[in-house]
Order: C-alpha cells, then structure tokens, then sequence
C-alpha cells in the first residue's frame, strides 16, 4: 500500500495518535426532544407534497435548519470534536420513499454546510472540531432477498446504490465535510457501493478526504446482517486504507466489546472507532434506552483503559451530556497505539 494523502482533514492522523478523539452522539435521539409535527418536516417548501414527510430527519437540514444547529453546538460544547452531518438517510434511494429523491444532494450541501459552520465556531487552535459527512446504509440490502419466498429476489442492485453515494458524496464534500464515515453497515455490498463511489469522486475531484468505515453487529451472533463475522468484514473493506474500522449501533458498550476487541486484534494498522447504543431500547426512558451517561462513560472508559479505541462516540439514545461525560472519563487515558509504520501522512 501506498501513503495515503489527505487534501482535507490532514491532522486528523496526527491527533488520533496523541489522544483519543470524541464522536458526537445520537441525531434522532436529540430531534425527538423537539417534538416536531409534520408541518416542522414540511415547512412552507413542501406544505403541498403528497406524501407524509414526519421523522424524515434528514429533510430538517432545509425545512428546520434551526433545530439541528442547534443540535450539533450542543455536541460541540459538550467536548466533541467530530460532529456527524444530519445526512444518514439523505441519498436518493431513502428519499424516494418520501418522493424526494431529487432533493437528496441539496440535503447534502446543506447538511454538510450547517455542520462546517458549527464546527467552525466552536474550533480553536488547540482544539480543532471536524465534520464527518454521514453515509447510512440505505432502508434496502444488496445481499438479501425481501422476498422470502424468492431468495434471489432484489429491490435494489449495485449501480443504483453507486449512483445515489456518488450524489451524496459530492454534495458533502461540496458543503465542507472534513472526512467521510460509511456507517451502520449491515450488508458489506452497500458498504462496497459506497467506497466505490468515495473512490470514483475523489478520481475526479483530485481531493482525498479521511474514511472511518463502521459495521453493524446486530446481534449475539457476532455477524452484521448479510453474515460476514467481524473478521470478514474488516478483510472485504480493508482494501479501501480507512484512517479507522470500527463499530456502531444495534448493541450497547458492554455487548459490543468482544467485537471491538477482536478487531483490536486483527487490525493493528490502522485506527478503531466505537459508537455504541446507549444500552438496551427502553419506552419509559427519556431516550428510549436504559443507560444513563455515567453508565455509557463508565463503560466506554473500559474500553479506552484496555487499549482498544482511538476514536469513541455514542449511537441511539446518546446526547450531549452522554458525550460531557465521555469526554470526562476517557481524556486522562493514551490513545490505542497504532503498530505499522504510519500510512496515513500530512498532505504537507
């Protein structure tokens, strides 16, 4: 393999080996608390649109653009130093179940800008903040029958999840992203979909952004749902020279740990991410899970004592005083040493 050059987010590589460095946490767990109703995810642009558009998240970036500024300051005053561009379903694939799939780059830019300009104010020369521009896996799976009584049946194929990453891609690097993260991947196919495109518009665009790739146990199994164990997962993406592999959602802390552990062991050459769940799903709590902050950062703290992660954050039911206290328990421990010689160099 060759040096990787980044034109953007080039002291990422540096900071992840002088400390660990903190993710923000739950987006749809923190747009919950402001109870909107469907006139908020319409706004006056789609008070006309045929379709109900309540809990499309990601059309807030244009209809309540005020709401999810004000959820990534939050994460940033609460220490993170990378927040998540409110982009998880924002490719055509998922926005055209809304009938929106032509709107799906400007969410992008727009998504993207919000958090650059977040990010911006809350950065300073000793603590710079980052923007991860967010790829979810898709509502569809490339490697799974929706059929059960067709297993060869598909509703979706490669090509069309290249296409839509492309657009979505390029839309976040237009609107400022620092790195891009793949994440909550449950089919390694739609992950491969999504580094094609990354790699197709870098070729393009003579820029080289950071990528954090991070898969989805779903279960005690110890698969991600198309059935690739942690191990095979790492080997299918491994080609793509992520600055880290990692974990997220569908489990807490304390039952993703074997997993993290295991891709501790066998990818000592580059950088580990963790997100996990706020625990287990709970109705009657506030977050609609059971641990509170000072479980999550208890357990996190494990993590970082045993040497594991270098880059740690919070999935569903996380929010900022989840990440305040993270950030407390985990910045007095040493970063996980990366054991290769550094692949990942300054552009300068």
């Amino acid at each position: 393999m060759k040096p990787v050059i980044y034109t953007r987010g080039q002291a990422l590589p540096g900071l992840l080996e002088k400390r660990i460095v903190i993710l923000d946490g739950a987006m749809g767990t923190m747009i919950q608390r402001f109870k909107l109703t469907e006139a908020d995810f319409r706004g006056e642009r789609l008070k006309d649109h045929p379709k109900d558009l309540k809990n499309n998240s990601d059309l807030l970036v244009l209809t309540r653009p005020d709401v999810i500024r004000d959820i990534h300051e939050g994460y940033l005053a609460s220490g993170a130093d990378m927040i998540e561009t409110n982009t998880f379903g924002a490719n055509s694939v998922a926005q055209d179940d809304y009938g929106l799939g032509h709107l799906a780059r400007e969410m992008n830019v727009a998504a993207a800008k919000l958090a650059r300009q977040a990010a911006d104010k809350f950065s300073t020369p000793d603590k710079p903040r980052f923007v991860a521009g967010a790829l979810g896996p898709t509502p569809r799976t490339a490697s799974i029958s929706p059929d059960v009584n067709d297993p060869g049946a598909r509703n979706v194929d490669f090509e069309q999840l290249r296409a839509a990453y492309h657009e979505q891609v390029e839309g976040l690097m237009e609107g400022g992203a620092d790195l891009l993260l793949v994440e909550t991947i449950f089919d390694t196919l739609n992950a491969k979909a999504a580094l094609f495109a990354i790699e197709e518009v870098f070729a393009e665009t003579g820029e080289r952004l950071p990528v954090i790739i991070s898969g989805t146990v779903t279960d005690a199994s110890g698969r991600i749902l198309s059935g690739q164990t942690v191990s095979a997962f790492w080997y299918s993406v491994r080609h793509a020279q992520p600055l880290a592999i990692g974990l997220n959602c569908a489990l807490g802390a304390a039952l993703m740990r074997p997993y993290i552990q295991e891709l501790n062991r066998i990818a000592p050459e580059t950088f580990i991410s963790c997100y996990p769940n706020a625990g287990l799903p709970n109705p009657m709590s506030e977050t609609g899970f059971d641990e509170t902050p000072e479980d999550t950062s208890r357990l996190l703290r494990e993590f970082a004592a045993e040497g594991l992660v270098n880059i740690i954050g919070g999935c569903c039911g996380t929010t900022p005083e989840h990440i305040g206290a993270i950030v407390q328990a985990v910045q007095p421990l040493p970063t996980r040493t990366v054991k290769r010689e550094f692949f990942y160099k300054d552009a300068a």
